[in-house]
């Protein structure tokens, strides 16, 4: 096996353009699309992260991913800022053990990732760096814009494609509408569900499905990256929910719950890794986990333990009473993990708030349960089979 490729699509918005859920971000997207390249029996030594669209500039984003990857502390992690350009070349550069996500969260959003498991099945076909910035996002967080659609295409695109001087047309250009392409490909260009950096990742899963060869093109303005695609042995592993509308919520005004760093530390290797404590006299599972064993009574005598990922709902609820800094109304389970005597108090995510009921099988999932002080606060949700047709399986 020489690649895996995982797709994530939210399960809301429209088939041509999907949106986040109100406990979704870019690093979410990640570990969605991650989770699903890297499979059961496999792993990755490395990960390349590529978006725009990081939810923290400072404060690091490596802890959260990894953990939620299931990868060791000590897996290396790059943060690479850009679009399908940024995310083709972190594609080309790949070593054995590899794996390179892309996410976007603005817009169109989705994620999607790829494992290198031995042999490359990309090369470098051409690139061009080059300048023509229509729109900009400076530091301050400005957006500037001047939109001209011919100007980029003469200026922008079809300039960078001639200066990368590649030995034939692209199948498709990543990073660019179907329309856009027209007349830049061979044939017609297949319609991506999304634009930036996740765009070479789902054309690269495209045609390992339709076992398409030949050269792909990622473009974002004035730059351009190619490249030869090999074909080969393959996989792609897809989580893309059948859409719907996003459920109206309201978001009390008021002043956010405060984070305590202190019990964050302490909770988040069970919390984002999703471990119980286990009793290393008798056995007993806890979660979160206790110093104090209530089965046997023993004292500091446990270790973490991954907790199975499926369970089935014991009893849930429905909040309709605004609460500051949280989007209402949204539902609570009580949920028994399978093959446990573990029941979890989570939030149900991927499904209209009160649809839920007491029985419904689902998994757990890696969300934003909330902003507390600036700090996204990361943890698992409950995602429900009936709630999110297609994307539980």
């Amino acid at each position: 096996m020489t690649i895996t490729v995982g797709t994530y699509l939210p399960p809301w918005g429209t088939d041509r353009s999907r949106t986040l859920g109100y406990d979704e971000d870019a690093l979410t997207l990640a570990v969605e699309a991650g989770r699903r390249a890297i499979g059961a029996g496999s792993s990755a030594t490395r990960v390349v992260f590529v978006s725009r669209d990081f939810p923290l500039l400072e404060g690091g984003n490596a802890a959260v991913l990894v953990a939620g990857l299931g990868l060791p502390n000590d897996t290396e992690v790059v943060e690479r800022l850009g679009g399908a350009p940024e995310t083709l070349d972190a594609l080309i550069t790949a070593t054995a053990g590899t794996l390179v996500i892309g996410a976007e969260a603005e817009g169109a959003a989705g994620a999607a990732a790829a494992l290198i498991a031995d042999e490359n099945l990309l090369s470098l076909a051409g690139r061009a760096q080059r300048s023509f910035p229509q729109r900009t996002r400076l530091v301050t967080g400005a957006v500037y814009r001047d939109e001209n659609p011919r100007m980029l295409r003469e200026l922008g695109i079809q300039a960078s494609l001639k200066e990368a001087a590649l030995a034939a047309k692209p199948l498709l250009i990543a990073g660019l509408r179907a329309k856009e392409s027209a007349g830049l490909v061979v044939g017609k260009a297949p319609d991506l569900p999304t634009l930036g950096a996740a765009s070479p990742l789902f054309a690269i899963a495209g045609l390992i499905e339709t076992g398409g060869k030949g050269i792909i093109g990622a473009c974002e303005q004035g730059t351009f990256v190619a490249a030869n695609f090999a074909g080969g042995k393959a996989v792609v592993n897809r989580n893309e929910p059948q859409a719907q509308a996003l459920p109206k919520r309201k978001l009390m005004p008021g002043g956010e719950i405060r984070i305590a760093l202190g019990a964050y530390a302490r909770a988040f290797e069970a919390k984002v890794r999703w471990q119980a404590g286990r009793c290393k006299k008798c056995g007993k599972l806890a979660m979160p986990p206790r110093f104090h064993c209530l089965g046997c009574g023993a004292d500091d005598s446990w270790e973490y333990t991954a907790l199975p990922r499926a369970g089935k709902v014991y009893t849930t609820t429905t909040i309709q009473v605004p609460v500051p800094s949280l989007a209402s109304p949204y539902s609570l389970a009580v949920v028994e993990l399978d093959g446990t005597d573990v029941r979890v108090l989570v939030h149900v995510t991927d499904s209209v708030p009160g649809s839920v009921k007491i029985d419904d099988v689902g998994r757990f999932v890696l969300r934003r349960v909330a902003m507390r002080t600036g700090v996204p606060d990361y943890g698992y949700a409950f995602s429900p089979v009936s709630g999110n047709p297609g994307g539980s399986k």
